[in-house]
């Protein structure tokens, strides 16, 4: 269905229609709700960020997503495919990397990509060519005979996503896959994501580091299986205006432990030298701060601060805590 309501018409033009829709998208396993009415939109040649704790739901919403895992309730639309329904049909049409990265270690560079080409059906002379193209475009020029199982992380991590846009994937699934590299490995590979973005693949990437949510076009912050976030960085970002402070304290651990007692203060977090504090709501919070540590006799330099994505973070996932407290108290 599109925005309006309509059914999609399958072979219609998807200029303008998301990669990805899902409406009410739940998953329970016995008592357990893995997955709560999750709503999602995730538009064409964007990387859309999943961002969330382990045991958030994230895997198990891609899981349902590329058709992997039926789930309990809602509805799903992959690049204009009926899901779980048409999920054959879609599984031709995407790749998919999780954290472990499924390599054959025995088996060498070119092997593991010859491999992946013959599972996906691939003509021998077209795979020879693609693999030629991706052997050159991710730097395996000298290690084409190495065996997998004795590269290092981040070069297995590049094998990992040769293999996965072996086909050609209108769209890539990457679930927690800079997990066990280097930060320069990571920051290589996320160069690699963005030039699939720019060529039009669209890239839906799960993790839980805040550096590489900032990088996304768009991130989803997902919290016990619950949507608590979605938009661009700068939109959810600019919605915590007002509510954060760095506190520049001689002694900032008792300077904490004032400020953590103050009635609406999300998080208290020591930086270096420096305090950053998060309140869950707008208005002068500098000044309230400001007349708290001064009750206390503690001096201090307090003034607002620019919101980060740890904040979106904490406010999102904490104030939904403060809430349901709120709500059982009631």
């Amino acid at each position: 269905m599109n925005a309006d309501g309509a059914t999609v018409r399958q072979g219609a033009d998807p200029a303008g229609e998301p990669a990805i829709r899902a409406r009410g998208l739940s998953k329970q396993f016995g008592a357990l709700t893995a997955v709560n009415r999750v709503d999602l939109t995730v538009p064409r040649a964007h990387v859309y960020g999943f961002l969330g704790p382990n045991g958030s739901g994230k895997s198990t919403t891609i899981r349902m997503l590329c058709g992997l895992l039926t789930p309990s309730a809602g509805d799903i639309e992959v690049l204009g495919l009926r899901i779980p329904e048409q999920a054959e049909a879609l599984r031709k049409r995407i790749g998919y990397m999780t954290q472990k990265f499924s390599l054959f270690e025995d088996l060498t560079v070119r092997e593991n990509l010859e491999f992946l080409a013959a599972v996906q059906d691939i003509p021998r002379a077209q795979a020879r060519q693609r693999i030629d193209e991706l052997v050159e475009q991710y730097h395996f020029q000298d290690r084409q005979k190495q065996l997998a199982g004795t590269m290092s992380g981040g070069q297995k991590q590049r094998l990992a996503l040769a293999g996965a846009v072996i086909q050609k994937p209108e769209l890539l699934f990457l679930d927690e896959p800079t997990s066990a590299v280097d930060p320069e490995s990571r920051r290589d590979f996320w160069e690699k994501l963005f030039d699939l973005a720019d060529a039009g693949t669209t890239l839906l990437v799960s993790t839980h580091y805040m550096d590489e949510a900032e990088r996304c076009h768009r991130i989803a912050i997902l919290d016990r299986g619950v949507l608590v976030a979605d938009g661009t960085p700068l939109e959810l970002t600019g919605e915590l205006v007002g509510r954060t402070v760095q506190v520049l304290a001689p002694q900032p651990r008792r300077a904490q432990q004032a400020l953590v007692q103050v009635p609406g203060v999300l998080s208290v977090a020591q930086i270096g030298n420096s305090l950053r504090v998060l309140a869950d709501r707008d208005g002068d919070t500098a000044a309230r701060l400001r007349e708290v540590l001064a009750k206390a006799g503690i001096e201090a330099e307090v003034a607002p601060s620019q919101p980060n994505l740890e904040d979106v973070f904490v406010s999102a996932t904490r104030g939904r805590e403060q809430d349901a407290t709120k709500e059982r108290a009631a």
